[in-house]
């Protein structure tokens, strides 16, 4: 009997071990979000340019497109957007949400660093990034034709993301229609 309590603990602790070498082997950037192959919340956002549309979940359909979360304050969001500059002059249709940022500051963003954004709203409270899940900047959102959102990167999009998962989805949106 003495031996059998002395062998629950050290059991224990090494479910509680293989637990933890289990969680070290995930990436942390690959979070599965609730939004998968489901509709885009609504929101209704001001524009971030003067004189411009704004953002409405209804702009963000029609074709695959790619939904980006930023915000001015952003380090990782300066990083990435060269990319998203790139993919625009290769005629990716981006829509950008300011996430937590003042109008004016997304603005000067924008001016400073190019606009790679069709349409973009200001999301100043960060409802909107709430009803998305969005857990910080960047974070963008791959939406199909039909208004769903089909995939969510987490942190900047590299040119590897861009080539290895982003665009082969794209193209597959595409084709599907």
């Amino acid at each position: 009997m003495n031996r059998l309590l002395f062998f629950v603990p050290v059991a224990l602790f090494a479910v509680l071990v293989g637990a933890f070498a289990a969680g070290l082997g995930r990436d942390p950037s690959r979070l599965p979000s609730t939004l998968i192959d489901k509709p885009l919340p609504a929101f209704d956002l001001p524009a971030v340019r003067p004189g411009d549309v704004g953002l409405r979940t209804a702009d963000v359909a029609g074709q695959p497109r790619l939904l980006n979360v930023f915000a001015s304050w952003c380090v990782a969001c300066r990083i990435e957007h060269p990319v998203l500059l790139q993919l625009k002059a290769d005629g990716v249709p981006i829509d950008g949400l300011d996430w937590k940022d003042e109008p004016a500051d997304g603005r000067k963003y924008l001016v400073d660093q190019g606009d790679p954004y069709r349409l973009a709203g200001n999301d100043r409270t960060g409802r909107a990034g709430i009803d998305l899940g969005v857990a910080g900047v960047p974070e963008t959102f791959v939406v199909d034709g039909r208004g769903r959102v089909r995939y969510k990167q987490i942190g900047p999009i590299t040119p590897d993301d861009w080539a290895n998962r982003i665009k082969p989805l794209m193209d597959r949106l595409r084709t599907q229609g």
